[in-house]
């Protein structure tokens, strides 16, 4: 593919709600422009762009896929993301690097939870978007009704470019609001002028808005629109430009994917109306002081590349997608890592498009390709000048809320698996793998249970390791509520030196996570020498209540009094001692579980708030209190149990409609109510049993 400067190169990334059609779009787009011999579809799993194994077998994007394309003299680098939830790190990682989102509705189902995230990103990341009304083909679509939606959840930034004109629920034409005509399409996508059908006034109400909409964008425009006069069609298409690029105008386009009608209509549009690299590719980055800077996207500055997503592949190696922010990128470059501070090996730069690869020279200002091999580059970090080292913003994924163990099934897998899932890890932010000293379980985190389960496909069809999930275990704790006085003696004798130690030790509680040992012993009757022996007993102890095996924290011990030998005395007979004192002691002092309580942060929408509360109480939470946020959701914060919440992530998803999020950490330790002592007991006992 050749090169374009940054004034010719459009970004745009794909989104929307799964099933939405932003994979058969892409499809579309790439065959209208003859970027691909055949029009693949999603059923047969042969599309450009969902080419993974996982996304063939799902049918769903389950990453995001970059196909660029050329239409005119302009280049469009499609991003297309994934519109499930699960695989929001695709999502997220797709918008970063484009100027402009374009949404995809489907014609059908409407506005949709996964096009409110997207319109709602874009905007926050001040992208400009264009939505895109798909599925125009298909039985009960209805344009005006999702059109209504649009302005539902958008507000007055929808501004509608082409309309279908419709007769016995079949889309007779589509007409073109700023050329003023009206186009038909035959079954192989081909178009031709029609006649404008008899609208009535719905058609000089939309004019009107467009007129209006552009009136906004420009004093002088303005003067005319008051005047009365009418706009040129270029004076339309600047105006609609401009105000798409200050975000004050959101486009809407039709058609489908299936038919390829429409799409040479969008195509111009997105060449026409959206921000090219050069207009809204400026970015401001942080040098070295952590001061801000500005980077312009011009060839002639010094070289920022940022990485946007990096691919594992255990046969490939590893491919690291870079959007160039500022200069050229060469393979005769040697860039510094700015997070390493290190110079960077690269390795091939190709252009990429689904799984197929096209080595080039160099990458120019604004444009999206990728580099092979390199070895301690990972996705976010900043690829820059030797003489101009600079720090781009990285991208902010959301945080896995679904935590499993994850277990092999075959022995000896295990750092196999951890090495796998490292190298998941570099492709997903969204993943965490840790080991989990105290309940000896390997935990494995994600956004939901399809993304667990496509990361436990991955590790069998990619790496080899055949692994299963189960449900984590609970970090109890055990404590006592009383103080008692007990002894320990251990007393052996055999031929020869015989074993003595002798304690009187007092238990109590008191306000610490670890073991407070302390002597009070008086007249030698425990020499000073043994003391140490005594507290490592002890410490060997407490890593095991009495109850279920669980660690004992809140415990203070003093060493009151005792008795010991001149011959038979020894360090490890004073441990033993100490261990018979706690083994007798603890049981009287009220021993008691502990459970895990955590600090909840819950985001939903006012009619989901009474639901929320409901359940939190369902699981034993504490509801603190609620706040009102800006964009129109309730933050419930609350108190709860951690050994309740480990299918929330599933419930608050399925609660919402996957509007709502959260976030849960760690706060302290709490009693266990009576009643669910002996199931937890009886759990650990099974636990052990087991092991």
């Amino acid at each position: 593919m050749r090169q374009y400067l940054a004034g010719k190169i459009r970004n745009v990334a794909l989104a929307g709600h799964g099933g939405s059609g932003k994979t058969s779009l892409a499809e579309a787009l790439l065959f209208m422009t003859d970027h691909t011999d055949r029009l693949g579809k999603i059923e047969e799993g042969n599309t450009i762009c969902d080419f993974d194994p996982e996304e063939i077998k799902r049918k769903v994007s389950v990453s995001s896929a970059v196909a660029p394309l050329a239409w005119g003299s302009v280049k469009i680098n499609l991003v297309d993301t994934p519109g499930l939830f699960d695989f929001a790190a695709g999502f997220y990682e797709g918008v970063r690097p484009v100027e402009s989102v374009l949404i995809t509705v489907s014609g059908k189902s409407g506005v949709t939870v996964g096009a409110e995230k997207a319109y709602k990103l874009a905007r926050d990341l001040k992208k400009a978007t264009m939505v895109f009304v798909s599925k125009m083909d298909q039985e009960h679509a209805d344009f005006y009704k999702v059109l209504e939606e649009l302005k539902t959840s958008f507000g007055p930034t929808v501004c509608p470019l082409v309309v279908p004109y419709v007769e016995n629920h079949q889309v007779i034409c589509y007409i073109n609001l700023i050329d003023n005509k009206a186009y038909s399409y035959n079954e192989a996508g081909d178009v031709k002028e029609a006649p404008m059908p008899d609208f009535g006034h719905r058609l000089d109400g939309l004019r009107v808005a467009i007129s209006e909409a552009v009136a906004e964008t420009d004093e002088a425009l303005f003067e005319k629109y008051f005047s009365g006069e009418q706009f040129t069609r270029d004076e339309l298409i600047k105006g609609v430009h401009d105000g798409v690029k200050s975000g004050s105008i959101t486009p809407v386009y039709c058609g489908s994917a299936v038919t390829l009608a429409g799409i040479d209509q969008l195509l111009d549009g997105i060449v026409d109306l959206l921000p090219s690299a050069w207009e809204s590719g400026t970015e401001v980055a942080y040098n070295d002081k952590d001061e801000p800077v500005e980077i312009p996207c011009t060839d002639e500055a010094p070289l920022a590349a940022y990485v946007f997503k990096t691919v594992a592949d255990p046969f490939v190696g590893k491919l690291s997608f870079v959007k160039v922010v500022s200069g050229k990128l060469s393979a005769d470059l040697t860039p510094v890592n700015a997070r390493t501070g290190q110079p960077e090996r690269l390795g091939k730069i190709v252009y990429v498009k689904g799984k197929k690869q096209e080595e080039t020279a160099f990458i120019t200002a604004g444009d999206i390709g990728a580099i092979t091999k390199l070895s301690e580059t990972v996705t976010g970090d900043t690829l820059c000048d030797p003489q101009k080292v600079v720090r781009l913003k990285g991208t902010e994924f959301p945080a896995p809320c679904l935590t499993m163990a994850v277990i092999t099934k075959n022995k000896g897998d295990e750092g196999k698996m951890a090495q796998s899932l490292l190298r998941l890890m570099e492709e997903d932010p969204t993943i965490l793998f840790e080991q989990n000293a105290e309940t000896r379980q390997q935990l494995l985190s994600g956004l939901g249970e399809q993304h667990l389960d496509v990361i436990v496909s991955k590790l069998k069809g990619k790496f080899g390791v055949d692994v299963g999930l189960g449900k984590a275990r609970v970090a109890y704790r055990e404590t006592i509520r009383k103080k008692v006085k007990v002894e320990g003696k251990h007393k052996k004798q055999t031929g020869g030196h015989g074993q003595y130690g002798h304690v009187w030790i007092e238990f109590e509680p008191c306000d610490s996570d670890e073991l407070v040992f302390e002597e009070n012993v008086f007249g030698g009757s425990v020499p000073k020498g043994f003391f140490p022996a005594v507290e490592k007993g002890l410490q060997d102890c407490v890593k095991h209540g009495v109850l279920a095996g669980y660690p004992m924290v809140g415990l203070k011990a003093t060493l009151l009094d005792g008795s010991y030998h001149p011959v038979d005395s020894s360090e490890m007979a004073f441990k033993l001692a100490a261990t018979l004192a706690y083994k007798a002691g603890i049981p009287q002092a009220g021993p008691t579980l502990l459970e895990p309580i955590g600090s909840l942060k819950v985001y939903v929408k006012d009619n989901n708030t009474g639901d929320m509360i409901g359940e939190l109480n369902k699981r034993r939470g504490r509801v603190l209190g609620m706040n009102p946020t800006d964009d129109g959701y309730q933050e419930i914060e609350a108190e709860v149990p951690m050994s309740e919440m480990s299918d929330f992530a599933t419930l608050v998803r399925s609660m919402t409609q996957g509007r709502g999020w959260f976030s849960l950490s760690f706060e302290r330790y709490e009693q266990l109510p009576s009643n669910l002592e002996a199931q937890v007991i009886e759990e650990a006992k099974a636990l052990r049993e087991e092991e």
